[in-house]
């Protein structure tokens, strides 16, 4: 899986991350709330060429190791979710399949009728009070 590339035999400190750039290790400081962000400060150096085929970090031993790097990541699983089934005891009616849509050639009654302006009451559809009946 990774090789060992250099046995440099860092010791690790809690709050700073380590890495590898142009054969050296570096460490900076984690990112935490309410503090800087800090330097980068050069830990070791390495005597070993970077292959860009390959990532280079630092491993639990404090070496610098190295792994292939996956160009174009991995194929994705294809999972298709699974059909619900009802409850025994419950009946669902089947659903009728819809019939497709047809479309209708470009121009033919695709003109949307006028926007009505807003802010003008509308006529005619505030129900009327009724008229008593006269009793004789």
């Amino acid at each position: 899986m990774a090789e060992k590339v250099a046995k440099l035999g860092v010791s690790r400190e809690k709050d700073f991350m380590y890495y590898v750039k142009d054969g050296a290790v570096w460490k900076v400081q984690r990112k935490q709330p309410g503090i800087q962000k800090g330097q980068s400060e050069k830990v070791a150096e390495g005597d070993f060429q970077m292959d860009y085929d390959f990532i280079y970090f630092v491993d639990k031993d404090g070496d610098v190791s190295r792994a292939q790097r996956a160009v174009g990541g991995q194929r994705r699983k294809v999972t298709r979710p699974e059909p619900t089934r009802a409850k025994s005891g419950t009946r669902r009616a089947a659903a009728a399949k819809r019939p497709k849509a047809t479309t209708k050639a470009k121009g033919a009654g695709t003109k949307k009728p006028p926007a009505k302006k807003p802010g003008k009451p509308l006529r005619g559809l505030r129900a009327k009070p009724r008229a008593k009946a006269k009793s004789r």
